[in-house]
């Protein structure tokens, strides 16, 4: 797979195959990611991956952690959006929830079945391997835009083993649980969760792909004419 088709078909997945990875295969993935651009060669990512039985307890931990609340409105480390959305990032998100729900057959009334949707998310959608991607809380926004960029290279990694990858800020809302877990240090932040895995492409979940802005809604070009 080249890399414009690997770009091209990433998406966020959202339900895997019963399938395992190889962990050779993740080791690779975690370690090449390593080579997505850092600003003064900081390599602010850390990296803590689970599988079998582990993540399998952590996940028993979790359901035990969220049971009987919205674990929508727990508090994570960290704003993941802006308290009020404007447009048009409030548009294409309200979208993004049609298109999900909608291949679904949730109702927009239906908050059981949308809260059970979104704790979905907090069993990996069924993925055998889990990445909780952190970093240094005192480092800054340049830091932070290089934790993007390595996220973003191990994605596209993934896809040229054939594999899927669904990016998760949601799990930093549940960084009380995942802190202990892994021994993570007081001095990192978890900022998300990456499941990975082989995507089950017939689950409705992944029937959709989520569109993106026009180029020029975006780009201003000047001396290109």
């Amino acid at each position: 797979m080249d890399v414009f088709e690997a770009v091209d078909s990433r998406m966020s997945c959202r339900w895997f195959l019963d399938k395992p990875v190889e962990p050779a295969i993740v080791r690779d993935l975690i370690a090449r990611a390593a080579r997505a651009a850092s600003g003064g060669n900081l390599q602010p990512w850390q990296v803590y991956a689970l599988t079998g039985a582990p993540l399998g307890e952590l996940k028993r931990q979790v359901a035990a952690f969220i049971a009987g609340r919205d674990a929508r409105h727990i508090d994570a480390e960290y704003p993941i959006y802006p308290a009020v959305l404007w447009e048009p990032y409030k548009g294409r998100r309200d979208y993004h929830g049609v298109q999900l729900y909608g291949a679904l057959n949730i109702d927009r009334s239906d908050a059981a079945a949308r809260l059970r949707q979104y704790e979905r998310n907090l069993e990996f959608f069924n993925a055998p391997v889990a990445l909780f991607i952190a970093i240094d809380r005192r480092l800054g926004p340049g830091q932070w835009a290089d934790l993007g960029g390595y996220i973003h290279a191990l994605m596209y990694l993934a896809r040229g083993y054939g594999l899927d990858t669904c990016p998760q800020e949601s799990w930093a809302r549940i960084h009380e649980v995942v802190r202990p877990f892994v021994g993570m240090p007081g001095e990192q932040m978890l900022f998300c969760a990456v499941a990975i895995g082989y995507g089950d492409h017939a689950h409705p979940a992944n029937s959709f792909r989520a569109p993106r802005a026009a180029l020029d809604e975006f780009c201003t070009f000047m001396g290109f004419e």
